[in-house]
């Protein structure tokens, strides 16, 4: 073993390994018996879990990944994704000789604790750890940080490790969100009377309980309005993938969309700020179903503005907290 090496991990959400009903089961068992993600007591949590939703969400949800499946890779959009901004980075920092760039997933494959393990067998004796979350949450980089150190309880060796802080506010983030806003709008035939930024949601009662998402979120949007010099009225921020039946952070998405539509406006825009690559909840339930419930409701133009994913903005952004943290290791 060659010691003396960093190693880069970035990690994502997760991803089911297949569309059909056991991948998306065991998928979804392992994302909603999280604590982190469903802080209900187990006892009454478990039998809503095994007796209902796990007998009858993955099927639904396996026909909706169906819909944007890579094919050619046979893989989620999530995953390929993933996959193409790790050899991006890897050829990024091609002039730090020691830096060993890897990902996981939070959830399925691969795993957190087989890429760590991986890292440390090739001789990195310091990791930098990056959950790919632009927004802090307790639902999402809390449980990324926590199975990171859960793989490294398991380990007689440890190495040193730095975790990448959620950026919300970096200049870095804001311009390439701005930058990829402004392009996607030169492409497209319309002017949007109103962009929309959608967030993924979490309970309010997450948020009362002192979880900063929220308020990171609309720091985000006020930066990017401040740059692209938009007023509040052009660009709003709005929350979706709701479950269960908790009242979860306002505006929703879906009924801010249909309720522009019934008041008037004909042109929309709608992305998706919280989100580093274009997944499920961008992919099909924005630039499918919001798009449709625009038109039913009367709305006339709807474009979906694609996520960074590993474009020049995005990756720009990657390097460049990335670099920071291995200030001193590489």
């Amino acid at each position: 073993m060659r010691a003396g090496r960093v190693g880069v991990l970035l990690v994502n959400l997760g991803t089911p390994d297949g569309t059909d009903y056991w991948p998306m089961r065991r998928y979804l068992g392992e994302f909603l018996s999280d604590r982190r993600v469903i802080e209900w007591p187990r006892a009454i949590w478990y039998p809503v879990l095994y007796g209902i939703v796990l007998s009858r969400r993955p099927s639904k949800s396996g026909a909706l990944y169906a819909k944007i499946w890579n094919r050619e890779q046979n893989e989620s959009p999530l995953r390929t994704f993933t996959r193409l901004q790790g050899q991006k980075l890897a050829a990024a920092l091609a002039d730090k000789e020691n830096v060993i760039v890897d990902w996981a997933m939070r959830y399925g494959n691969p795993s957190i604790q087989e890429v760590t393990k991986n890292l440390i067998e090739r001789g990195c004796d310091r990791i930098v750890m990056f959950p790919l979350y632009p927004q802090y949450s307790a639902t999402t980089t809390a449980t990324v940080n926590d199975k990171f150190f859960e793989a490294l309880m398991k380990m007689r060796f440890q190495p040193a490790i730095r975790t990448v802080p959620a950026y919300p506010q970096e200049p870095v983030y804001i311009d390439a969100l701005a930058h990829s806003i402004e392009r996607h709008l030169a492409s497209i035939d319309f002017e949007p009377e109103v962009v929309i930024a959608s967030y993924h949601g979490i309970p309010q009662s997450y948020s009362k309980r002192g979880d900063p998402y929220y308020e990171q979120c609309l720091q985000t949007t006020e930066l990017v309005r401040q740059r692209l010099g938009w007023d509040e009225k052009k660009l709003i921020s709005t929350f979706q993938s709701r479950f269960g039946p908790e009242e979860w952070l306002q505006p929703y998405t879906d009924q801010t969309v249909e309720r522009l539509a019934r008041e008037g406006v004909k042109s929309i825009a709608v992305l998706n700020p919280g989100f580093v690559s274009d997944c499920l909840e961008t992919l099909e339930e924005i630039a499918v179903e919001a798009d449709k419930t625009f038109r039913e409701a009367g709305g006339r133009n709807f474009t979906h503005i694609p996520c960074l994913n590993d474009s020049a903005e995005g990756m720009s952004v990657i390097e460049a907290l990335v670099r920071r943290e291995l200030s001193g290791w590489a």
